[in-house]
């Protein structure tokens, strides 16, 4: 619906089909009448014989890191429709790894950079782990003629600031004892995995056990069968201080987490607060109503799930992002963030991190300087930063 409403602000003359929704099979027909078809990556898959029949001019992939995996069905199915011209718009063409990118430029230029095992031999593996400056530098080269970058500074210096803040809070006694249970545990785990089958290996360990913390940090009650007895959440308590007089100021927010559960936490403060707001999470049926309801000034706070909001919305009429919980990959913040930083933003943007104090989440904060550092790498001429044993060590350290 938000690609629908810019055609008519930009191109109202074009002719728009919208390919979603349980009636869309009666639209069909008219595919070969219109100039612009809007479809989702899950439909394409549902609808891809149809879609296969057409003879389209241009195929373009919007938030095109959806098919960063090529054995997803998603991905599959885009590169099985014929198009003259193939187009990728994404603020993250990289996420993780480098073998993200080669998912990107396959779909659009396939041979480009080999096969897959060819890229990893040739330029992943000597640029991730071992820091090739001249792989960076030849994969730089190959692919500049075909990637146009364009920072948010060179598309709209109208722009009003970015300002961000970073908000820590220390966890109250009883979360802090849970938190220390938890790491001594998950430390354990992870040493124990990382000695018998190595880093590259273990990752799903690490990452359980990074989410387990992250939780505590977010509220105990994210926890799954762990005791958490009354421990409440001290991070939920400055969100709460924090929360009302921004909008006795006027302020309009969006509030990101990457946890449905802790929505409905935050949910059930602000119903006692009497504070209206609206909601959107993978489970929201009318997205449109929801954003609407924020964008016309019915709500002054929109609860956002990070995965099915931090892309392919325009929300200019926030001006306060607040992310609840960090993460690894900064990119993916500052995808969400800009929801409301974006063109047709008039007001000065504050940016809020909500951090606990001397825990994993201030420690990934600081490592998203390294985790940026891959991508800036190589297109900017810095170096690559990769996660090792040793930063493991300090995100488990004691708080």
């Amino acid at each position: 619906f938000n690609w629908r409403a810019e055609a008519r602000r930009f191109a109202p003359e074009l002719k728009v089909l919208m390919l979603h929704g349980p009636d869309r099979k009666l639209k069909f027909h008219r595919i070969g009448e219109m100039d612009l078809v809007l479809t989702t990556y899950p439909l394409v898959h549902r609808d891809l014989e149809v879609l296969q029949k057409q003879d389209w001019h241009l195929l373009i992939l919007d938030e095109a890191q959806q098919v960063k995996n090529p054995r997803t069905r998603a991905a599959r199915s885009v590169r099985s429709l014929a198009a003259r011209h193939r187009l990728c718009l994404t603020g993250t063409p990289m996420e993780n790894h480098l073998g993200e990118l080669w998912s990107l430029m396959d779909f659009l230029m396939p041979g480009l950079l080999g096969n897959e095992k060819g890229f990893r031999q040739r330029f992943r593996n000597p640029v991730e782990k071992h820091g090739d400056e001249d792989a960076r530098l030849a994969l730089n080269r190959r692919l500049r003629p075909f990637f146009l970058r364009r920072t948010k500074a060179e598309v709209a210096p109208e722009l009003p600031d970015k300002i961000d803040i970073d908000r820590t809070v220390a966890l109250n006694e009883a979360q802090q004892a849970l938190y220390d249970s938890v790491r001594l545990a998950m430390h354990d785990r992870v040493r124990k995995a990382l000695n018998e089958r190595g880093l590259d290996r273990s990752r799903i360990v690490v990452l359980d056990a990074l989410l387990k913390l992250r939780q505590v940090c977010c509220h105990p009650r994210l926890l799954k069968n762990i005791d958490h007895g009354n421990a409440g959440s001290a991070k939920l308590d400055l969100l709460m201080d924090l929360v009302p007089p921004l909008i006795q100021e006027g302020r309009r927010i969006l509030l990101f987490s990457q946890f449905t559960t802790m929505i409905g936490l935050i949910e059930a403060e602000l119903k006692d607060r009497r504070i209206d707001y609206a909601k959107l999470t993978g489970k929201t049926r009318n997205r449109e109503a929801a954003v609407e309801a924020f964008q016309t000034g019915r709500v002054p706070l929109f609860l956002i799930s990070l995965k099915a909001g931090g892309a392919g919305l325009n929300l200019t009429a926030a001006d306060t992002v607040i992310h609840y919980d960090p993460w690894w990959n900064p990119a993916v913040e500052d995808q969400a963030t800009d929801r409301a930083h974006r063109i047709g933003q008039d007001n000065k943007v504050m940016v809020y991190r909500l951090l606990a104090e001397n825990t994993v989440e201030e420690r990934i904060h600081s490592m998203q300087k390294e985790k940026r550092g891959l991508l800036e790498g190589l297109f900017t001429g810095g170096g690559a930063g990769r996660l090792e044993s040793r930063d493991l060590e300090i995100l488990f350290e004691p708080a």
